[in-house]
């Protein structure tokens, strides 16, 4: 990979990752379309640390009220009963499916998961599936009205976008959508929500990859972390107020546009399913 390639997947993996449209995905096949493969769910992980960066600095002001509540609410000065407090305690509930199920089935999510076919159906489907909840959705709920029970339903949605193409935003959205909580208040929890599990994810990978051997240099990964962190910067500001005067319809089109292309290409060849591209 060059320091070309590297930046373009920088700007990828900024653009996508907080938008309902899989940054897995999109890293994917991008890495097949430019003819270098697949880059691994390793440089994957190790990217998103700098979009998570981004999170944290965006919410900063969110992050200190929360994490002050909690350990107050330890000690005993500030009331279990306190909203950040429980905000607390929901997102360290929410992040155990994510956590337990990434141990669990780490080779599957690392080779099996990955094929284009896998990406391609779960582009359509997850697509859909956010166009009827952002329908259907009462959208009354704020992240006050949050329980232990709804944290427990984010995480596992969460879970699932150890799938290529399901998307952990879309898919923490989507579950706050069917919930009845408002467009903002799902896609804040879901950042929030993120912070721990992608950077738990993000540093493993990044262990791990010293004793491995990885298909992309360490030169190439960290710029490609830093260009994502600007990235994501501009991206997070920029969809907090989108999503706050209009629907996902445009990202459930685009993921099913994006999906059925995928699979013709697939099916006819032209993308190899678990390796390279014909192009």
């Amino acid at each position: 990979m060059s320091i070309f390639e590297s930046i373009i997947l920088g700007l990828i993996q900024g653009l996508t990752e907080f938008l309902p449209i899989s940054s897995s995905a999109h890293l994917r096949v991008a890495g097949q379309v430019m003819g270098l493969g697949d880059t691994g769910s390793a440089f994957t992980a190790i990217t998103q640390l700098g979009t998570e960066l981004a999170v944290i600095l965006f919410f900063w002001r969110d992050i200190k009220q929360i994490i002050a509540a909690w350990f107050g609410s330890l000690t005993g000065r500030v009331p279990r009963g306190d909203a950040n407090a429980k905000l607390g305690w929901w997102i360290i509930f929410g992040s155990l499916p994510i956590v337990i199920c990434g141990l669990l089935f780490e080779e599957q999510i690392d080779t099996t998961l990955r094929s284009l076919w896998i990406v391609g159906a779960n582009l359509i489907i997850f697509g859909i599936i956010l166009g009827i909840a952002d329908r259907i959705g009462k959208k009354r709920r704020e992240l006050k009205d949050l329980s232990a029970a709804h944290g427990l339903t984010y995480g596992f949605a969460q879970a699932l976008a150890l799938i290529p193409g399901v998307s952990r935003s879309g898919g923490t959205i989507t579950a706050g959508l069917l919930m009845g909580y408002s467009r903002a208040a799902a896609a804040r929890y879901s950042f929030l929500l993120a912070i721990p599990a992608i950077v738990g994810s993000g540093g493993y990978k990044l262990i791990k990859s010293f004793s491995e051997t990885s298909p992309v240099g360490a030169l190439e990964t960290f710029i490609a972390t830093a260009v994502a962190f600007v990235v994501a910067l501009i991206i997070i500001k920029w969809f907090m107020h989108f999503i706050s005067t209009r629907s996902f319809m445009p990202f459930v089109i685009y993921r099913v546009i994006l999906g059925v292309v995928l699979l013709i290409l697939v099916a006819t060849g032209v993308l190899d399913p678990a390796g390279g591209t014909t192009l």
